[in-house]
């Protein structure tokens, strides 16, 4: 096992599994932490968990479970897995969960380095840009959930830990592997634990990745994984085999991004829509599911459905929560009525949706659009595959493209 991934939701997994698939490295997602042995064979192990927006001890909890049972594989190398927009709050839960993880493992160092330039993430002098925007001014300073008020990922992190917090500039990153490690040295001998890494395209993540080495952990967005795959021995790397799925399609989306909302548009002009308001949740989100899939049944036998909520104009965790269990009501019985091929958007969507059909592993495949994979399966009868997509990923066809990709 060469490297061994904590991820901290749904989608965020399939992302950092994708960019190793993408390097050729056979990698399998786990979602939640597993109480068995992983599949043979298997060169990297992604734990999918949902503790982005948990609770923080719960997601120190949780992450720490992931760890040592990555641990117990021998997996060489541990990579917290975060957003490439740093979703976080004041409180973390990146920052705690570093802390964590770097006291169970023993290290005295490790490397934040959320850039992502193939979707426009890009960081410089320590602060967090999403395309071209400052990251406090982009659409994340208006999140429901994590909204992003600060770009400097130096303060963001210094309000979630009590470690010092270093930058490694790009000016170093520029000058090449070597230059990086004498930088990170120079942090250990002056007593900085983490350190924040600039990257504005993605030769840099290569040379911070082979830079890294021999860090026991690193945190990350997924980006980091292209470095850390080069880094590798060819020899090491054994690829894999793909299961064939066949099957009616279907797309379900909770997303409120721009980027999904524009996806949205664009296969309600070619497909059978169905949208869900907040307001249908006062009917009951028994009544939505009913609704739903009776409105799906007679036209998935002709090609894709999409089912997708409406945009909320202010937030609420109660709606939002009953149309999240109402999607994922939703695309089991779309399932248990036939459908193996499946797209969900939104990270908290996704989460909802694979434990509702009681996924638990999952083969990482083909991609769609940078950071979202097909998966497959591998723990159910009929092998279904699903492609979970972060809600600001993917290109604007990305709900009609991916059954082509698939195909």
């Amino acid at each position: 096992m060469l490297i061994g991934c904590i991820a901290d939701d749904f989608t965020g997994a399939t992302d950092v599994a994708n960019m190793l698939v993408r390097q050729g490295i056979s990698t399998v997602i786990h979602l939640g932490v597993p109480d068995t042995e992983t599949s043979t064979g298997t060169e990297a192990v992604v734990v999918a968990l949902k503790s982005r927006t948990a609770p923080v001890d719960t997601a120190v909890d949780e992450s720490v479970g992931a760890l040592r049972w990555l641990r117990s594989q021998g997996c060489r190398q541990i990579y917290f897995k975060y957003c490439s927009t740093f979703d976080s709050t004041p409180q973390g839960n990146i920052g705690p969960v570093t802390d964590a993880l770097m006291d169970e493992l023993g290290v005295d160092y490790t490397v934040a380095c959320p850039a992502l330039p193939a979707n426009g993430r890009t960081v410089y002098n320590g602060y967090l840009f999403v395309g071209g925007e400052l990251l406090n001014e982009s659409s994340m300073r208006n999140h429901p959930l994590t909204p992003m008020a600060d770009a400097s990922v130096l303060r963001l992190l210094r309000q979630q830990t009590s470690s010092p917090v270093g930058l490694i500039p790009y000016e170093v990153v520029a000058q090449g592997e070597q230059a990086v490690r004498s930088a990170i040295d120079v942090h250990r001998q002056t007593g900085v634990r983490i350190g924040v890494v600039d990257a504005i395209d993605e030769g840099d993540l290569v040379v911070i990745g082979r830079a890294c080495t021999d860090l026991p952990l690193v945190t990350a967005s997924s980006g980091l994984a292209v470095g850390l795959a080069a880094a590798l021995d060819p020899d090491e790397v054994a690829g894999h085999q793909l299961p064939r799925v066949s099957g009616r399609t279907a797309v379900i989306s909770g997303s409120a991004s721009r980027i999904t909302a524009g996806q949205i548009r664009q296969m309600r002009a070619c497909h059978p829509a169905f949208e869900i308001t907040p307001d249908a949740v006062s009917t009951g989100v028994n009544a939505i599911v009913e609704s739903a899939v009776a409105w799906a049944d007679p036209l998935l036998a002709m090609g894709p459905v999409l089912i997708h909520t409406a945009p909320m104009e202010t937030a609420d965790t109660t709606v939002s929560g009953d149309l999240e269990r109402a999607l994922a009501a939703i695309a089991e019985k779309l399932v248990a009525g036939g459908v193996r091929r499946l797209v969900v958007a939104g990270g908290e969507t996704s989460g909802a949706v694979v434990q509702a059909l009681g996924v638990r592993v999952l083969r990482v495949g083909p991609e769609i659009s940078p950071g979202v994979p097909w998966t497959f399966t591998l723990d159910r009868a009929q092998p279904v595959a699903l492609a979970l997509k972060s809600g600001n990923f993917g290109s604007a066809d990305l709900f009609t493209r991916a059954f082509e990709v698939l195909r």
